[in-house]
């Protein structure tokens, strides 16, 4: 049994998701240029972000910034409710123009993991179901009250980090993981080489069939599609902000053709690579 609630505007940089379901996977190609607000309303999820996998409980807020990979899956106990909101940074402009200390707080993190006092948590319960709400019944002007209930949620956010001694709430790595993590940032770090999983498992003195199984039950990933996550995302940042031909940064990331990265790019982002480059939506959005 699920329930879900789901708005995207029509420029796509604002929107809302509400799931309660028994259990959920995350679709693996989760790689967006928005931030994005996560917020456990109950239950337990398994989150992956960058070289961590961390059990987070009812209360949690995890803020991702963009071009972050993560991915959530199952936990202990597989019921859950959480709501999503992806923002883009044209959205929050005018917040920063009037209080830059306020949003630097909040987004100077590729990720942060909160878990607010009570009488704070109360709060963004309440201001989560007047989102959902909204939402749901779409009344006149239903958008701009939903953003302006998120930002609520973030200033309460900004307050919390502003008042509390440590950045980010400290979720641990599960112990057993911790040889996966080690090849995680290797393969962040040397993506762009040729690389195999029995050539890792070898680096690492493990068997290939211990790295697959592992890997996969640690990230949430197969070893291939976390490697052509990173791949993609070292890309978009050259397709962004150099006029390096495609097929150079094809080779540079990894990629041994040009036909199989656009493959995988337009897999991981929905779009070509010379459509991605040519539609500059991350930019003007």
């Amino acid at each position: 049994m699920m329930e879900e609630v789901n708005y995207v505007n029509a420029q796509a940089t604002f929107s809302v998701s509400y799931r309660k379901a028994s259990s959920h996977h995350m679709k693996i190609n989760h790689l967006h240029s928005s931030y994005e607000f996560f917020y456990l309303m109950s239950g337990q999820r398994r989150f992956f972000i960058k070289d961590r996998t961390m059990i987070v409980d009812e209360g949690h807020i995890i803020m991702i910034g963009p071009n972050v990979l993560h991915r959530t899956t199952d936990a202990h106990t597989s019921e859950y409710e959480r709501l999503v909101v992806n923002i883009h940074s044209g959205e929050l402009a005018w917040a920063e123009g009037i209080s830059p200390d306020f949003i630097n707080r909040l987004l100077d993190h590729e990720y942060l993991i909160l878990k607010c006092p009570p009488q704070t948590a109360i709060l963004i319960e309440e201001l989560s179901r007047s989102i959902i709400k909204e939402i749901r019944e779409r009344n006149h002007g239903f958008e701009l009250y939903a953003q302006t209930l998120v930002f609520q949620m973030l200033i309460l956010c900004s307050r919390h980090l502003l008042n509390s001694s440590a950045d980010s709430t400290e979720v641990q790595n599960p112990a057993a993981y911790e040889r996966i993590f080690e090849v995680v940032r290797y393969m962040n770090s040397h993506y762009m080489q040729d690389m195999s999983l029995p050539l890792v498992a070898e680096k690492f003195y493990i068997s290939p069939y211990y790295l697959s199984r592992f890997f996969k039950e640690a990230t949430g990933f197969t070893f291939i599609e976390y490697l052509n996550h990173v791949r993609v995302k070292e890309a978009k940042q050259l397709l962004e902000n150099s006029s390096m031909k495609v097929n150079l940064i094809a080779r540079k990331v990894g990629f041994g053709s040009i036909t199989h990265f656009g493959r995988v790019f337009k897999q991981v982002t929905g779009q070509a690579p010379l459509y991605y480059r040519k539609k500059g939506w991350w930019d003007s959005r």
